[in-house]
């Protein structure tokens, strides 16, 4: 059974979820564990500037089991990067895109054969194609910021 995911209204989500308002939601404990929820990060960059990078920071942090995903990356804050899906051999709780639909549609089957728990589609990285076929697939998924549902306890 999932958990019922809370986004912030206005949000696209698929595959038939509750929205919520934000108003009261409480900060995560940097200290909490998350070790058995596996984040993998499609577009992972090793720039501190770059949002994916961020993210991947901040999961850090939060002791998240992370698959940065990149095909031209060794290695992203100090973890071994997948050079593309079909790499990732663990089942994938989220899958959190930082690519743009151009470079995000022709992967869509693989998104499908990961089967991951749910996709965040970051700001800028939106696909009706992609969001319809992840429906077709029965998979989870929602348009929102992945460093702001951190933050805010929403992840």
């Amino acid at each position: 059974m999932r958990a019922i995911l809370s986004v912030p209204a206005g949000f696209q989500t698929g595959t038939a979820r509750t929205v919520y308002d934000l108003g009261s939601v409480t900060h995560q404990s940097p200290s909490m564990s998350h070790q058995h929820h596996h984040v993998a990060v499609l577009g992972a960059s090793p720039k501190p500037a770059r949002y994916a990078n961020q993210c991947i920071r901040l999961l850090q942090r939060y002791d998240y089991r992370i698959t940065p995903i990149h095909p031209k990356f060794d290695e992203i804050e100090a973890l071994p990067v997948s050079h593309s899906l079909a790499e990732v051999t663990d089942p994938v709780d989220t899958l959190t895109l930082y690519v743009g639909p151009r470079l995000l549609e022709p992967q869509t089957e693989a998104i499908v054969d990961l089967r991951p728990g749910r996709v965040i589609f970051n700001p800028g990285t939106e696909s009706r194609a992609v969001q319809a076929r992840l429906d077709e697939a029965g998979i989870e998924w929602l348009e929102a910021c992945t460093l702001v549902m951190l933050k805010t306890d929403q992840f």
